[in-house]
Order: C-alpha cells, then sequence, then structure tokens
C-alpha cells in the first residue's frame, strides 16, 4: 500500500536470534508511535535465524490496529533487500519460487508478509547489528531472551 497522508506513522524495529541454525530461535520487536512503545518477543523450539527475522516484523505489523505507515527498522539483509531490491513481487508473481525456478524458502512467512504489506505501507532500513543502535539492540535482547529455554545445545561431555 502506498502512504496516503492520513495514515498514522509508526516505527518498528525488529530483530531475531537463533541458537543453531537451525535450532532452538527467538525474535523481538519495538513498536513506536509517538509518546508510546510496545515491546514483543516470542520463539520456537527448532527454527532457522531468517525464519526469526521475518516473525519479527509479521508480529509487530500484525498488533496494528489500523493500516499505518511503518519505517521498518532491520539487521536482517535477507529481509530489506526482498523489500528494496523487489525479491518479494517476483516471488509472489513467479508463485514463489525463484529465478533458479526452486521455491522460496519461508514462503509461508513471505506471504504473511506480502498481505500485510498490502495493508500498511512500509518503508524499510537497513541497520548494522551489534553496533551502536539503541533500539536494535534491544531488539537482540528480546530475541535472545525469548529463545526456549532447555532448546539450546547441551554442553559437550567431559
Amino acid at each position: 500500500m502506498r502512504y496516503n497522508g492520513s495514515m498514522k506513522r509508526v516505527t518498528l524495529y525488529t530483530d531475531g536470534a537463533c541458537s543453531g541454525n537451525p535450532g532452538a530461535g527467538g525474535w523481538g520487536c519495538v513498536l513506536l508511535y509517538g509518546e508510546h512503545r510496545l515491546e514483543l518477543s516470542g520463539g520456537e523450539a527448532e527454527t532457522t535465524n531468517n525464519r526469526m527475522e521475518l516473525m519479527a516484523v509479521i508480529m509487530g505489523l500484525e498488533r496494528l490496529k489500523y493500516p499505518c505507515a511503518v519505517d521498518v527498522y532491520s539487521d536482517s539483509a535477507y529481509t530489506v533487500r526482498a523489500f528494496e531490491e523487489g525479491w518479494l513481487r517476483e516471488w509472489e508473481r513467479s508463485g514463489w519460487k525463484k529465478a533458479d525456478k526452486k521455491p522460496v524458502l519461508n514462503a509461508d512467512l513471505w506471504q504473511k508478509l506480502a498481505a500485510l504489506a498490502r495493508t500498511h505501507s512500509l518503508t524499510f532500513h537497513k541497520v548494522k547489528g551489534h553496533a551502536d543502535d539503541e533500539l536494535n539492540n534491544r531488539c537482540d535482547a528480546l530475541a535472545r531472551g525469548a529463545i526456549p529455554k532447555g532448546s539450546e545445545d547441551p554442553d559437550p561431555a567431559p
């Protein structure tokens, strides 16, 4: 959807994390609107880092009650480039196949994200991960904290 001027402008910071890839993972996001701030997180026992990156965006956008203009900040090149370089559009047109005719990985999540992109006006911003961006670091902490306990790799035998 295109920004129409009457939409509320929201900021969404996102991050995903994995203990092993694949392995147990978590996602975290921070939604900002005016003086309001909402932090969300969740995790899965068996997943990948890319799935958690996508889940962070999806879960943040799903919390919005109305169509909004959303500035999405992510350290995931996979997520940002899919929008900036038109991959998502091409995948939809090709029936969720990549240029090499192989199925798009994580198509279920990309389809959810594509539907949300038709509801909201999204602008993606790539941030450097594990740097000095306070909100990206907060999302990283939320994601890591949401990794299911007991799912991490066990300690090696003595």
